[in-house]
């Protein structure tokens, strides 16, 4: 196939309409059309590879190269944990698309996964197999010693470790959805998914029941190739997990024991659980921190939808700020779609894409034309005027329903406008008197509301993945759940004008209880004319990190304490006739793991207790939330 040279295009302006007319992203039923005799016809495969490390184990890697390539070529490199005995979906389609532009594509399971040899860790050592792997790969006589990694989620997340080891092979990467590859960046401390806000994120305990594995089948170590091939033919390696109610599953208590509990392998979960924020072992495994160099350029691509979107966009400003030279600063770029965890593949050609039950319009946009733009460049060395036509940072305005182009994350243009909660005392629920103004409060010094465990705030939307529906992502009327009265509501008059909200949306809220511990969350919402409203985006703190991770200090009844939310991110606008809403509560289950409001660990905890909790909002108590506003 011959390879375009001509520029490539920005996600703005009419060039735009242009692009989307082109070329748009995958869905997943084009994905599922694809077989693996379509790679084969176009590709010289060269399957179970045994790639060896420098401690002697050997990684199970099908190579294929282009059939008409008459030179030396360049490699993209899709690093996995999940089974690929058999390629499909997302992976297949990579695949095609790069050999029929003229790469070879290595598909590799992390060491001890499958066919690979050797011990897992999470994220599969992504700094020495990673390493020794794009050494292999440069020496190859096919290869023309350029490297680009490419893959969304698991795929994609040891990507970040290995960008700090700076192989001269590793010349661009591709990381879609990686938030469960950083540790530590900026302000935020979610180590790899595991926690938001001091809170555990449940969806990596589940992810764990069927991937973690310390007993399971293996062939010996040493197997010759042609043996490797044929025995992959007879045996896939993958267990088959009993189906669990993982909604009712996440009740049970105690946490620790959830995994056991529903028959799963032996694997890391329980001392995962019992890590702190900031414990030392956070920082000597396969996680990216930002105390660490980032030696590549990048294209990031995020969504609305995602977990993690917050880490995500801090860390592309820190590799563009930080980069260890001028040409990996300048070489990092952001797509941000309004999708799900890696929803690039499945949003629609023709047709509006719903997220959850939020038709946020026509968002399809040329992701292979963007992706292999930027590998021709890097990989190829190709003069297609990709560094300077495309926009550093391209992202979709939810809301006004279309894309946005900016050099910089947030747009400069963006200023801070402060919103106020208010009430007379009784914001408790839909129905209360909570109230949310640009002026400082001036009603009632407080709301109070009882928080029992046993009877958690349920999950409905937002940041959400890999939970197998125990809660739900994207946008969804909140209604019934603001209609209870544990949480607070806090809504503005009609908007006079649209609203555009662009950035990093920073709560502050003031608190109290009478428990020793206690969570709190905030919900941004959109109000529509006809009453429905609909989440933006939310936050969580565990008030014991209030004042950092590193330390936990428990609150003492009658004192009143100031928490300051890691920011939510979006790109969003609130339509003139709407109404913002802020939502406060002390629970969303089980996207979150409960707080049981003993001041205990909470994971090896049987009971909870009531906790009566109250947001203050007058004086120096103002309670607020502060909204990125773009002219």
């Amino acid at each position: 196939m011959a390879v375009s040279k001509r520029p490539v295009a920005p996600l703005c302006g009419a060039v735009v309409a242009q692009m989307f007319a082109l070329m748009l992203a995958l869905s997943a039923g084009a994905a599922e059309e694809f077989e693996l005799k379509d790679l084969e016809r176009i590709a010289i495969a060269d399957t179970m590879v045994m790639v060896p490390m420098r401690d002697g184990v050997r990684l199970a890697t099908d190579i294929y190269r282009p059939k008409d390539a008459g030179d030396k070529v360049p490699l993209i490199f899709v690093k996995t944990p999940y089974d690929f005995n058999v390629i499909g979906g997302a992976t297949l389609q990579w695949a095609i698309e790069a050999v029929e532009r003229g790469y070879a594509v290595a598909i590799q399971n992390e060491r001890g996964r499958y066919y690979s040899e050797g011990e897992w860790e999470i994220l599969g050592n992504p700094r020495t197999d990673g390493y020794d792997a794009l050494t292999w790969f440069a020496s190859q006589d096919w290869s023309n010693g350029n490297v680009g990694t490419l893959g969304c989620s698991s795929s994609a997340e040891w990507q970040l470790a290995l960008a700090a080891m700076d192989h001269p092979a590793h010349k661009a990467m591709v990381p879609m959805a990686a938030g469960a590859g950083i540790g530590r960046v900026g302000e935020f401390y979610e180590q790899g998914n595991w926690y938001k806000g001091g809170v555990h994120q449940t969806l990596f305990s589940v992810w764990l029941y069927s991937v973690q594995q310390q007993v399971y089948p293996r062939f010996p170590a040493g197997m010759e190739q042609e043996e490797l091939r044929r025995l992959r033919k007879l045996y896939d390696l993958a267990p088959e997990m009993p189906d669990v109610d993982w909604k009712k599953q996440l009740s049970k208590l105690p946490a620790i024991d959830w995994l056991e509990d529903a028959g799963a392998n032996r694997g890391p979960m329980q001392a995962l659980m019992a890590r702190t924020p900031n414990h030392p072992d956070w920082y000597g495994g396969g996680l990216y921190h930002d105390d660490e160099d980032f030696a590549v350029p990048a294209f990031w691509f995020n969504s609305w939808f995602d977990v993690s979107q917050g880490p995500n966009l801090a860390l592309f400003n820190h590799a563009r700020s930080k980069g260890k030279t001028k040409q990996d600063r300048d070489g990092q770029f952001v797509v941000v779609a309004p999708t799900l965890h890696c929803g690039f593949y499945r949003i629609p050609e023709h047709e509006d894409l719903i997220v959850g039950e939020l038709n946020v319009g026509n968002a399809s946009f040329p992701l292979y034309e963007l992706m292999f733009g930027f590998f021709d460049h890097y990989l190829k060395e190709e003069d297609n005027g990709f560094t300077e036509n495309t926009p550093r940072v391209q992202y979709y305005t939810m809301g006004r329903n279309g894309w946005s182009a900016a050099d910089s994350w947030p747009p400069a243009t963006a200023t801070m406008m402060t919103w106020y909660l208010d009430s007379d005392g009784g914001a408790n629920s839909l129905f209360g008197d909570g109230r949310l103004a640009p002026e400082p409060p001036s009603g009632a010094a407080s709301d109070s509301y009882t928080y029992d465990p046993m009877n958690p705030v349920p999950a409905l939307g937002g940041g959400v993945c890999c939970n197998r529906d125990a809660s739900l992502g994207g946008s969804y009327d909140q209604r019934g759940i603001e209609a209870r009265a544990d949480v607070l509501v806090y809504t503005s008059d009609p908007l006079e004008s649209d609203l555009e909200v662009t950035g990093s949306v920073r709560p502050t809220i003031y608190v109290s209880s009478d428990a020793k511990d206690t969570d709190f969350t905030v919900k941004l919402v959109d109000v529509h004319p006809d009453g429905t409203a609909y989440n933006v985006d939310d936050t969580i703190l565990r008030a014991r990190y209030r004042d950092g991770y590193d330390r936990q200090v428990f609150m003492q009844p009658g004192e009143v304490y100031e928490l300051k939310p890691t920011p939510m991110s979006t790109s969003y606008v609130f339509r003139a006739g709407h109404r913002l809403r802020v939502e406060i509560a002390s629970s969303k289950f089980p996207q979150y793991m409960r707080n049981l409001n003993t001041g205990g660990n909470n994971y090896d905890e049987t009971e909870g207790v009531p906790a009566r909790n109250a947001l203050h909002h007058t004086g120096r108590y103002a309670s607020r939330i502060d909204l990125p506003v773009v002219p």
